[in-house]
């Protein structure tokens, strides 16, 4: 912008901002007092090719034998918002020795906000920058000064300088001041030792100074030393930190009529400039990604300097008033618009020219009205456009609607398959339906949801009258299955959740590796699926009394050996901790399944099938074993809403002396919607007694009537409910574990344990299960898998050499005949190697040997269940 000048132009977020200053208009004979500063935001209309005004703001400064003046204006970031807003710099000018400044802010609002003011003894008149903040820096004297909000006085920076050529931000430097001063050259008696090329040269430096932290930065990472004697203007296109290096590049307009792209201090390239003495530079980026450098001259002329393989002035123009850059059409990218002088019209929009040099071309005093046949061309290609759309969106329509055929079908058999799963539990024949049933169904359905009919559910076997064979060998060894697996079922609802577990009894052999419960709804539902989704868990506890008593006492460390139960133990998906020095006399075992109670509170009352999962293995020869699937009914469970409402099936746990009165059904089914947390406490230099102290006390903690190792908390607040067991392995050693509902309840727990806590105490969270019991199973889980590989491969071999024949006598076993009696004749000697060809052949015929697909996916199952088990075991040692 032109110093002084009562008119300026601003481009801000492709809006054009003009800045006037205007006297008010007064009644005949007022005194003029006040000054207007006046602004309008233009933006382009694409229609009618013209700026139109959007809005408009004033600020009225008081004007009493005051001269104001526009010093300049820029766009700069607000550092209490981080938002770009156009800031303005005035001057107050009332006495030859006094003249106060006030930079402005305007919003969105159209509203001006004076940022800060000051007062100096001279006038501002060379190098005047806008930086971030906003602040004002200025060359007085060959000296830098500036002023911020921050700073709120004046400042003056050590440097001397002749002048300034560039502000702006830099990557970890803040706003850095790039100009030129004077050298320090070396004192020297002898005065020709510098030519006068020389002192020319060397007599100047560049430089740079960041202002925030009033660091010097080396010329030389912007251009060599030399060109510091020619440059008047900089504009930095890009900068940025690699390897702690500082990566600049850069374009600089010389004395010498030329640009110079500078990459990292060194030059790039040079192209001499269509005019004489230029002043400025600015970077604008096309739609086609160019980078083009707008060179501006005193003389009022423009030129555009595009980088592709060479520095190239690409257009240029003259009688220029004014360029800006910014994207004015909308397009994504920006464009120049050039404000030409023109005496002869007031408006000062009025001759302009938007171009990016490519395809955007708008010029004012160009008749538009050859566009209409362009406009309705256009039209005309929407509606094409439109129609296409509308096709593919039929196409995608009709897509979708047969995707819809393929999942409601799908959801048929998945419906089917359950009916047939209960009916197979419940020992009834199932029937398909016929094709008959279908085709009424189908129709009855596309009547209700007005859609196309589905496509009829076909029999995957044979329509007859009689089930399947496979069906009824099902249902003959499910028949089979001892029911005295089962000893009790029953529910418990527990906040959100369904708890419904099935107590094996004691005689139970089986593993409980795949022991799993399914519930299934008895009801008919044909728009959703009746297998409900759960999670199961299996859960142990030790009816044992407990060491953790109400009144403290010390307890004896466990025995240095235990025997493992690894029929049961070893397979527990979660048990809870039991101490090792006390008797086992509940070994009974709950399968408990958890879901979600919410969705089946919907339907008011429902019944749900159990069934019990159970994956029994059978031994063979060379250790290999068979598994075998059985399911057990176990019965059903009823829910109703009224039921829930009543406290039917809540649990109960209530305070009897000092005991908590829970029955083991509701001790499960805490445990089963809890989380579970296993921290291992060690203290150096004093003894674990303030943890039971602690559980006792603070938590209000009481040990169940039934299970004297797990303590219930009745302490009010979030905390009430969780289960705590506490197992001290010497005075100085335990392990604390802790059953809760989320892991707020937890974080709160070890936070009221760690303020009585000693100091010196260790705190580690544990993986489940004891190392000692983690180690041994490992150890099998190993000897399982090497098993299973071992009699996998001999399988596989046994059956390779079983159907090793030879290829010209099928089922003739290879013979050893007797070499010598074949190597008498040229014809023995001929026998003997085609013999001998034979064998090499059919040795590797039995290095490759195939096997059929059932009896692979068999061995690779195998071994990747043996493998799961022992790498799970390693996880939880880990």
């Amino acid at each position: 912008m032109l110093l002084g000048e009562q008119e300026q132009f601003l481009s801000y977020n492709g809006e054009v901002l003009i800045f006037q200053l205007s006297k008010p208009k007064h009644t005949e004979g007022a005194a003029d007092k006040t000054m207007n500063l006046c602004v309008r935001r233009m933006a382009f209309n694409r229609d009618t090719k013209l700026f139109v005004q959007k809005s408009s703001g004033v600020f009225s400064m008081h004007a009493s034998h005051l001269k104001i003046e526009i010093i300049c204006c820029g766009c700069t970031t607000d550092s209490r918002t981080g938002i770009i807003l156009p800031c303005i710099l005035m001057k107050k000018k009332k006495k030859p020795n006094v003249v106060k400044y006030l930079l402005l802010l305007l919003h969105n609002s159209n509203q001006f906000e004076q940022f800060f003011h000051f007062k100096l003894d001279y006038e501002l008149k060379e190098d005047i920058r806008l930086a971030t903040g906003p602040s004002v820096l200025w060359r007085h004297a060959n000296k830098l000064f500036y002023i911020s909000s921050n700073t709120c006085t004046v400042l003056s920076a050590p440097v001397q300088l002749s002048s300034v050529v560039w502000t702006g931000e830099i990557e970890d430097e803040g706003t850095v001041v790039l100009g030129i001063r004077t050298a320090c050259l070396p004192e020297s008696e002898d005065e020709d030792e510098f030519s006068t090329s020389d002192r020319a040269i060397w007599g100047s430096e560049f430089f740079g100074y960041a202002i925030e932290t009033q660091k010097m930065l080396t010329g030389t990472c912007f251009m060599p030393h030399a060109y510091s004697r020619v440059v008047s203007s900089v504009c930095i296109c890009k900068n940025e930190i690699l390897k702690k290096q500082l990566q600049i590049s850069l374009v600089a307009i010389t004395h010498k009529n030329q640009l110079i792209w500078f990459q990292d201090g060194l030059p790039k390239g040079v192209c001499e400039l269509p005019y004489e003495k230029p002043c400025s530079v600015k970077t604008a980026v096309i739609s086609s990604n160019d980078l083009l450098f707008v060179v501006s001259f005193a003389s009022g002329n423009v030129c555009v300097v595009q980088r592709r393989d060479s520095l190239q002035v690409a257009s240029k123009w003259q009688e220029v008033k004014s360029v800006l850059v910014d994207d004015f059409i909308g397009s994504g990218s920006e464009q120049l618009l050039l404000l030409f002088k023109d005496d002869s019209n007031i408006d000062v929009l009025s001759t302009f020219e938007i171009t990016d040099l490519g395809e955007v071309n708008y010029a004012s005093g160009i008749n538009y009205k050859h566009d209409v046949s362009a406009a309705e061309e256009l039209q005309e290609n929407g509606l094409l456009t439109v129609q296409a759309l509308e096709t593919r969106l039929q196409a995608g329509r009709t897509s979708v609607r047969k995707l819809q055929q393929h999942l409601g079908l799908k959801k048929r058999v998945i419906l089917e398959s359950c009916r047939a799963l209960i009916d197979l539990v419940e020992e009834r024949t199932h029937i398909l339906p016929t094709a008959k049933e279908v085709k009424c169904r189908r129709e009855y359905r596309s009547l209700l949801n007005s859609a196309e009919p589905f496509e009829g559910l076909v029999s995957l076997w044979d329509d007859v009258e009689n089930p399947p064979h496979s069906l009824s060998k099902e249902t003959s060894l499910t028949s089979k299955v001892p029911e005295h697996f089962k000893e009790k079922l029953w529910q418990r609802v527990v906040g959100d959740s369904l708890v419904v577990g099935v107590k094996l009894t004691e005689s139970f052999y089986l593993s409980l590796r795949d022991v799993s419960l399914s519930l299934v709804m008895d009801q008919d539902f044909s728009s959703i699926s009746p297998i409900i989704e759960c999670r199961n868990k299996i859960i142990k506890l030790n009816k044992a009394f407990s060491a953790l008593a109400v009144s403290s006492c010390h307890i004896e460390p466990p025995p240095k050996k235990m025997k493992l139960d690894l029929h049961s133990e070893k397979d527990l998906k979660e048990e809870c901790p039991k101490r090792c020095s006390r008797v086992q006399l509940g070994g009974a075992k709950t399968v408990v399944a958890v879901t979600s109670l919410s969705p089946l509170l919907a339907f008011h009352r429902v019944c749900c099938i159990v069934l019990l999962h159970v994956k029994k293995q059978k031994h063979r020869n060379d250790s290999l074993q068979e598994s075998k699937k059985i399911t057990v009914l176990c019965g059903k469970i009823l829910l109703s809403l009224e039921d829930i409402s009543n406290g039917k099936y809540s649990v109960k746990m209530l305070r009897d002396n000092s005991y908590c009165t829970g029955s083991m059904e509701d001790i499960l089914a805490v445990l089963a919607v809890s989380v579970r947390f296993s921290f291992q406490i060690v203290s150096s230099d004093c003894t674990l007694t303030p943890v039971n102290s602690w559980l006792l006390g603070e938590m209000e903690c009481t040990p169940f009537k039934e299970c004297h190792d797990n303590i219930f908390c009745h302490k009010a607040g979030n905390v009430y409910g969780t289960v705590f067991n506490w197992t001290l392995k010497n005075p100085f050693e335990g392990v604390l574990t802790l059953f809760c509902r989320n892991l707020t309840v937890l974080f709160q727990c070890l936070h009221s344990l760690t303020r009585v806590l000693p100091p010196s105490c260790d705190v580690k969270l544990l993986r489940s299960g004891s190392k000692g019991v983690l180690t041994e199973q490992l150890a099998l889980a190993l000897e399982k898998e090497m098993l299973t590989l071992r009699s996998s491969f001999f399988s596989k071999e046994s059956k390779a050499e079983n159907s090793l024949t030879w290829g010209s006598e099928p089922g003739k076993k290879i013979s050893d005949a007797p070499m010598a009696s074949l190597l008498d004749s040229e014809e023995g000697v001929q026998q003997f190697r085609t013999k001998l060809q034979n064998e090499r052949e059919e040795s590797v015929l039995s290095m490759n040997q195939t096997m059929n697909g059932a009896h692979y996916q068999e061995i690779a199952l195998k071994i990747a269940e043996a493998q799961l088990s022992s790498d799970m075991i390693v996880w939880r040692l880990s």
